[in-house]
């Protein structure tokens, strides 16, 4: 599967951006998708997932009750719905895909072998 981001962009403190992650190639419903962020100077970091059978999701401790993520499998599409955003949350964020667990992915990206190549969100205070 291949993996194209759009949607991300430049937003004040508390606004909301929705990220958008079109898939292409087969099985799409198989996988388990996500996203990850890289914040200027820091680690990349998880941030949420959704598993393409169970519909299952798992989010970092600092998105939870602010972002959300859904998935349309007739689009191949997985939307990532952010609220209440914080300069915090700038970074480059980036989809990922993997035919493993939630939370497996949530414990870190060393399994993760399909990345689109990231949406900019820059929070202003």
């Amino acid at each position: 599967v291949q993996l194209v981001e759009s949607g991300g962009g430049l937003v004040q403190a508390g606004g909301s951006l929705r990220l958008s992650c079109a898939a292409s190639g087969s099985a799409f419903s198989s996988y388990t998708m996500g996203w990850f962020r890289q914040a200027p100077g820091k680690e990349r970091g998880f941030v949420v997932c959704i598993e393409g059978s169970s519909r299952s999701t798992y989010y970092a401790d600092s998105v939870k009750g602010r972002f959300a993520i859904s998935g349309d499998n007739e689009k191949m599409t997985v939307y990532l719905q952010m609220n209440s955003l914080t300069p915090e949350d700038t970074g480059l964020y980036y989809c990922v895909a993997g035919l493993f667990s939630c939370r497996a992915m949530a414990a870190g990206d060393r399994l993760v072998a399909t990345w689109g190549q990231g949406a900019q969100v820059t929070v202003s205070s």
